[in-house]
């Protein structure tokens, strides 16, 4: 980075945010407050369930366990410094906290799009094979995708974030977005990345497009095992029982694949910036309550933690 010519080296980026008014900027910074604040809350009143309640230590609750933490980890990793950014004004930040953002942002995109998958296959295994569900789904089977599901996304963000310490910021170290994810930094690097785009391009179809194929199949299994059930409530009841992981697999790969699939253009710059807030802070917010509105066995472990903490209180 140091070799630029006619440009002294920076050791910190700007991030340029949302070009809005003052008042709007105040509304901004309320709201996605508010929405942090009901992510945060929402997220680890589900970890604390999780890891409290005995009857909820199976493995559909251990995997959501495992997306709260990656949507805390997500929403903490870059919201606050936002928040802190239209408070004060001060775009700046530096080159490691950048790299930093930067890898917990690809850790956690990684590591949510495989547990959904694995969510995929446990719904498939509950449904399709009742029988042998807990030979299959063993506590070492559940707890070794959850530790690949974060070693993979782990080993692939420390290879871009080092990737990108090694790339040259000549003529601009405006971030065009408000947190340092991968696409916006590389962009202004001035070091050919055309390497780097092929790389990623195929990274994009091994983990996003094949994962999400994997989750589809699964639901076809799913949907016309559901269907070979002849009475209507068994088959409401095993519909209910993956309904809230479809809705957050789509929540998830809605805004994403748009964000991805629809052409780049100078003028579409804040309505990515707008995709990428809603599934950074929108969507980890919406998890919880997809999964809790949507469970007895949530809301039966949420009044009881309750009752006993009265109890004892």
């Amino acid at each position: 980075m140091n070799d630029c010519p006619n440009r002294s080296y920076e050791n910190e980026f700007y991030i340029v945010g949302f070009a809005l008014s003052s008042r709007a900027q105040n509304e901004l910074f309320f709201g996605i407050l508010i929405i942090y604040l009901m992510a945060l809350l929402g997220n680890l009143t589900i970890i604390f369930l999780v890891c409290m309640v005995p009857k909820l230590h199976t493995p559909m609750y251990f995997f959501l366990c495992n997306l709260a933490v990656v949507d805390v980890t997500t929403t903490t990793s870059s919201i606050p410094k936002l928040l802190a950014i239209i408070l004060t004004q001060d775009h700046r930040i530096s080159f490691p906290f950048c790299l930093t953002q930067m890898f917990f942002f690809i850790l956690c995109a990684d590591g949510e799009i495989f547990i959904l998958t694995s969510m995929a296959y446990d719904r498939y295994v509950a449904i399709c094979n009742p029988l042998q569900y807990h030979i299959i789904m063993s506590k070492n089977v559940y707890i070794i995708m959850a530790a690949s599901s974060w070693t993979v996304g782990a080993l692939n963000s420390l290879l871009h974030t080092l990737l990108t310490c090694v790339l040259q910021f000549c003529y601009s170290h405006d971030i065009n977005n408000f947190l340092c994810d991968l696409n916006s930094v590389i962009s202004i690097s001035t070091t050919d990345i055309t390497g780097r785009k092929a790389f990623i391009f195929s990274e994009v179809f091994i983990i996003t497009i094949l994962q999400f194929l994997l989750t589809i199949i699964s639901y076809i299994f799913i949907f016309l095992a559901i269907l070979k059930i002849r009475s209507s409530a068994g088959r409401m009841k095993a519909f209910s029982s993956c309904t809230s992981h479809l809705i957050t697999v789509i929540l998830f790969y809605g805004p994403l694949t748009f964000l991805y699939v629809k052409p780049e253009s100078e003028d579409s710059k804040e309505q990515d910036m707008l995709l990428s807030m809603l599934y950074l802070v929108v969507v980890p917010m919406l998890n919880p309550l997809v999964y809790s509105l949507r469970n007895k066995e949530v809301w039966w472990a949420l009044l009881s933690v309750t009752k006993h903490l009265k109890a004892n209180g």
